[in-house]
């Protein structure tokens, strides 16, 4: 995989109708601790500035009839390649978010973490013509199963996902380590004091201070969890497990 280059911070771009909708998140907490140290910067594109219309129109009926706009491939393959021409050499993952795409996994975001960066491409309307898609060889992504207005809010979750785990990011890198999608398993239950809050305790395996037997509780609530949860996860789990053996 490649490796930041030394001489850039990891950069996220994103190409949005709505620059206005940035930083969001990403300007809060260790995040923009992050960005305030020089760990990642965000840059956002204004697809609208590479339409050729006087109105600065981006969108067209779709082929075919139906309801909607759709975006043009010309707009936004010029806004794609003006972005890219800039990294001279860096290859980047050219990511456009949309409900059709393969699901958004934490492998794929470590994957995404170790390289420089990521441009990222925020759908609006019906969708972007399918001709630029398949000629920038655009990676389809979906963060969940369902609609939203446009991509900007996914981009966002993407990009917050590949930044805490950069080095120097979390403030414990072992944190990034125990959690939930790390060994397709979800993360244990977490507990703090008061020790009893409204008749509940924290659970007495917890306060034993034995660390193999709280070792041993946590990893059976991740898999109790998991298996109620998110079966495809556990039956993963158990694959890779068997073939440990």
């Amino acid at each position: 995989m490649a490796e930041n280059n030394p001489r850039n911070p990891w950069t996220a771009s994103v190409l949005t109708l709505f620059p206005g909708a940035f930083p969001g998140p990403l300007g809060v907490s260790i995040i923009q601790t992050a960005a305030n140290h020089g760990l990642w910067a965000l840059e956002t594109v204004d697809i609208r500035d590479f339409s050729r219309h006087k109105h600065r129109s981006v969108d067209d009926t779709p082929a075919g009839g139906g309801a909607g706009m759709v975006l043009r491939p010309d707009v936004a393959a010029e806004a794609i390649d003006a972005v890219q021409s800039r990294w001279q050499g860096e290859k980047r993952p050219l990511i456009y978010l949309t409900p059709r795409g393969k699901p958004l996994t934490q492998a794929r975001v470590r994957e995404w973490a170790e390289g420089p960066g990521v441009v990222v491409f925020c759908g609006r309307f019906e969708g972007l013509d399918e001709r630029v898609i398949e000629a920038r060889e655009m990676e389809e992504v979906s963060v969940g199963d369902a609609v939203l207005a446009g991509g900007e809010a996914p981009a966002q979750l993407l990009i917050e996902a590949c930044v805490r785990l950069l080095p120097g990011v979390l403030g414990d890198p072992a944190s990034a380590e125990d959690e939930s999608f790390e060994g397709d398993l979800l993360e244990y239950p977490h507990y703090t004091r008061p020790r009893v809050w409204e008749d509940r305790e924290i659970p007495e395996v917890l306060l034993s201070g034995h660390h193999g037997r709280i070792e041993t509780w946590r990893r059976e609530q991740s898999e109790e969890i998991t298996k109620a949860r998110r079966p495809d996860l556990y039956e993963r789990f158990k694959g890779r497990k068997e073939n440990a053996r």
